[in-house]
């Protein structure tokens, strides 16, 4: 018989059982988590620059209390990783975030996240996703995903050596293998793989993007949010092979030797890899203003066109979608000395004339029809817009209409920046909006954004969003309590946009100026 004043021993629903094993992980408040989840083997030595391969199914019970390794990047301080973090090659794994509830509660929309950080930084265990507070209001599953960053990811070694036994697009397939992943155990977590949301913010909007331009993708997701997505940012493999000889050069390994270059990449260490990718991704902004060197590739095969020109004739996958961009989007750009969106005149002179040179067949917008949606802003902070604009709202408002013919589609703009971050010049700069919808409003006792006020603001713009977030996630109408309805965006009634403030607010054709100045066509590089 059982001793009734015996020690709780650990809830037996940490447990998850799911084909792909069974899972030991941890309860908190209400919330039970299951971290470093595999689901690919590793990336590593043979294996580097290939497609990602299913993880086996675990034969024995898996302890998932701990984050999983990084990919390799170098430390940037605006993207913070939290101080447990390891960095490995070995990075393919997932979390996953559930409520506590018994067996037979019905299952839970899920909602996977895919982190930003400019295809080159972050992770899915940065402490700004912990999901415990989103789980807790929004009665959703969140899983959070990692994939391969920079060189090891988005590097397209296969256009530049057809016979050495690489592919490309290998982050992109990272995404779409976790996503099979959730198709198949989810369930063993309190999630419905009938009913999910993918979800991401600046690379990982951007990705989300481009899945729904990727055939393959369908069926793997119900519906979709792109936060601040450089969605016009992709490339052919004329300028992925050109990336990908200048890496190789950079490691100083002849890019014409063959199999010896290929056995040279191989033998190359992370640190390596990590070095010469970020001599590139600085180098090619750097010489081609309004282009990066990490990003997904337009192969004419797993993607066959570019995401912003399908999404904009409304031919991508017919999911209803939330996208939206912040207000001063580039002022985090400018503050950190980013080298990857232009700025200055003679940069966004440079941009114009290249992306003129790659789109012969489309008239551009002159720098005078431009500028008439900058009348009323001050001089030095012209170039600011410019880049936002072409670098992220634009893309979004044509990804808007087009797609808003073929399915419903939720446009906003987050406007809501604390005191100290407008004091100090960076408003609602770029990612402002992750630690309000993730309900992680500090980053410890050294942040400094709440120094001068704004905390109970925050703290109720934050309930909101998670709200809206999850209504939609649920199916719903991405509504909230006491805050205006969100009226899904449409060309022929009115272009409604969400304004998220300290008072949400309903604003019809929000951008129209901006239509007007930059015109219906797609503006980007082949």
């Amino acid at each position: 018989m059982s001793n009734p004043t015996a020690p709780a021993t650990e809830p037996a629903a940490c447990i998850a059982h799911a084909p792909a094993g069974s899972f030991r992980g941890s309860s908190s408040t209400g919330v039970r988590s299951w971290r470093g989840i595999r689901y690919a083997v590793a990336p590593t030595a043979d294996r580097r620059w290939c497609d990602p391969v299913a993880a086996p199914a675990a034969t024995e019970e898996v302890d998932a209390t701990a984050y999983g390794p990084v990919c390799p990047q170098l430390s940037n301080p605006g993207v913070p990783l939290g101080d447990d973090a390891v960095m490995d090659e070995d990075c393919l794994v997932l979390n996953v975030w559930s409520p506590d509830a018994d067996e037979t509660a019905t299952p839970r929309p899920v909602m996977v996240w895919i982190h930003g950080g400019a295809y080159t930084f972050g992770s899915s265990s940065q402490p700004l996703f912990d999901a415990t507070s989103l789980v807790g209001r929004g009665d959703v599953v969140v899983v959070t995903i990692n994939y391969r960053l920079g060189a090891f990811g988005f590097l397209d070694l296969e256009g530049l050596l057809p016979e050495g036994g690489f592919d490309r697009n290998l982050a992109l397939k990272d995404v779409l293998l976790a996503l099979r992943w959730v198709q198949d155990n989810i369930a063993g977590f309190g999630g419905d793989p009938a009913r999910v949301t993918v979800f991401g913010e600046s690379a990982g909007g951007g990705l989300v993007t481009t899945l729904l331009a990727t055939p393959s993708a369908a069926g793997l997701f119900q519906r979709a949010i792109a936060q601040s997505s450089p969605a016009s940012s992709m490339y052919g493999v004329d300028r992925a092979r050109d990336v990908a000889q200048r890496f190789v050069r950079e490691l100083g390994i002849d890019p014409d030797g063959g199999d010896t270059t290929a056995s040279a990449l191989r033998a190359a260490s992370a640190d390596d890899v990590v070095r010469a990718g970020m001599a590139v991704y600085a180098a090619v902004p750097d010489e081609a203003p309004g282009t990066l060197a990490f990003a997904p590739v337009v192969d004419g095969d797993l993607l066959p066109e570019a995401p912003a020109t399908v999404l904009r004739d409304g031919r991508g996958l017919a999911v209803p979608l939330m996208i939206g961009t912040n207000k001063d989007e580039a002022s985090l750009f400018k503050f950190m000395k980013s080298p990857l969106i232009p700025i200055t005149d003679d940069r966004i002179r440079q941009m114009f004339a290249d992306m003129a040179a790659d789109n012969p067949t489309i008239a551009l917008p002159s720098e005078a029809q431009v500028r008439t949606a900058y009348e009323d802003v001050r001089q030095r902070t012209v170039g600011l817009g410019i880049a936002r604009d072409i670098g992220f709202r634009m893309p979004t408002l044509w990804i808007a209409e087009g797609h808003s013919t073929v399915a419903d589609v939720w446009l906003y703009r987050f406007d809501h920046a604390a005191p100290f971050l407008r004091l100090i010049g960076l408003g609602a700069t770029h990612a402002t909006e992750l630690p309000y919808l993730w309900g992680n409003l500090s980053a410890g006792p050294k942040d400094p954004t709440f120094r001068l006020g704004g905390r109970r603001v925050a703290q109720e713009i934050s309930e909101r969003m998670q709200e809206r977030w999850t209504a939609f996630a649920h199916g719903r109408n991405p509504d909230a309590e006491d805050a205006p309805h969100w009226t899904p965006y449409a060309v022929t009634t009115g272009r409604e946009t969400l304004v998220i403030e300290r008072h949400d607010t309903v604003v019809s054709d929000l951008d129209a100026s901006l239509r007007a100045a930059w015109g219906d066509d797609v503006l980007d590089f082949h």
